[in-house]
């Protein structure tokens, strides 16, 4: 006769092995980034100079040029990253992007329009200007997307990817040409202003600029995860969200909307930062699923965390020059884009 195992005893069958929180390991990731990123550079600041007997030399770098260009990298990894991971699920498309899609560039080149022809204000109204054109810029080139967006989804199935790509290559390349006109008329100081600009930088991380960025960026933030749950729905189709009460023009509106904001404030302060908005959505919905519910969180602790990092290396790199952070990202984004790329098999 087989002998029979023993009942299990209610308090084992109950017992489940929890997984850490993946929100928790980012969390955890961005502050030894932000830690490590806090000491490095070209005058290295160990925490141990900045306890106790710390000299005002020391403490004068750490509060007027490390803490807010850490919270200007705080701030716009989160922005664009979350930015990218909102465009994806409102397009269904692993490859959409702020950058990709010409938002970045329409920020860019209106910035740049503010710089040469009505920075002379300067001041306040010089800083919060380059605001408001980037966001003008960005929301424009977000309607002009959705509207091209539209018709390439009523052609055959795999023409709307390729008609964004190639609606968003059109937009930065007139970017391109607009800001090329620019730098032909601007001067000498406006030239290399846009110059170290364009690349991608965090050296411009003053407090009064850092601060009305971080006014703006809780509201775009906001805006985008708000949106999470509807997200969900909207991969289900069309028609299907719509029977179940989705109102997909009005989350279009938002989503457009929060993007355009914190796109155009992330461009205004730190230039154009490529491939952040594609990068890190992607890679974290391979990991963490399509649930913008963890996806969006998720993405914006992993955007802050990257661009943390570039910026760290971007200052050690090359000691005692500066490498522009948007270079680095570039460096790494556009091989895993092409890769993407050759995996979707465009139609013939």
């Amino acid at each position: 006769m087989k002998a029979q195992a023993p009942p299990r005893h209610p308090r084992h069958t109950a017992l489940r092995v929890r997984r850490p929180s993946p929100l928790l390991g980012l969390g955890v990731a961005l502050a030894l980034a932000l830690g490590w990123s806090a000491t490095s550079g070209p005058l290295g600041l160990s925490w141990a100079m900045l306890s106790g007997d710390a000299s005002d030399r020391a403490l004068s770098i750490w509060w007027q040029l490390r803490v807010p260009r850490l919270a200007l990298g705080l701030a716009v990894g989160m922005l664009l990253a979350g930015s990218g991971a909102a465009m994806q699920g409102l397009f269904r498309n692993p490859l959409a992007d702020p950058t990709l899609l010409g938002m970045a560039s329409g920020a860019g080149l209106a910035v740049a329009a503010w710089i040469v022809m009505l920075d002379g204000a300067g001041g306040a109204l010089g800083l919060y200007g380059q605001f408001v054109a980037g966001f003008v810029g960005a929301f424009s080139v977000g309607l002009v997307v959705f509207a091209i967006g539209a018709r390439g989804a009523t052609g055959a199935a795999g023409g709307a990817l390729f008609t964004l790509l190639l609606a968003g290559l059109a937009i930065n390349t007139l970017a391109a040409a607009g800001g090329g006109v620019l730098a032909f008329i601007a001067d000498d100081q406006e030239l290399r202003q846009l110059s170290l600009w364009g690349m991608g930088s965090l050296a411009n991380a003053l407090w009064p600029a850092v601060i009305g960025l971080w006014i703006a960026a809780p509201v775009a933030l906001w805006g985008l995860y708000r949106s999470r749950h509807e997200l969900d729905l909207l991969q289900l189709g069309d028609v299907t969200a719509h029977g179940a009460g989705l109102d997909a023009p009005r989350l279009r509106r938002r989503v457009v909307l929060a993007t355009a904001l914190g796109v155009g404030v992330s461009v205004a302060l730190a230039g154009i930062i490529g491939f952040l908005g594609l990068l890190i959505p992607h890679c974290l919905r391979l990991w963490l699923g399509p649930s913008h519910r963890r996806l969006l969180p998720a993405s914006m602790l992993g955007g802050a965390v990257l661009l943390i990092v570039a910026d760290g290396l971007a200052r050690t790199l090359a000691n005692p020059a500066e490498i522009p952070v948007g270079l680095l990202t570039s460096l790494i984004g556009g091989p895993y884009f092409l890769w993407l790329l050759l995996r979707e098999r465009p139609p013939c």
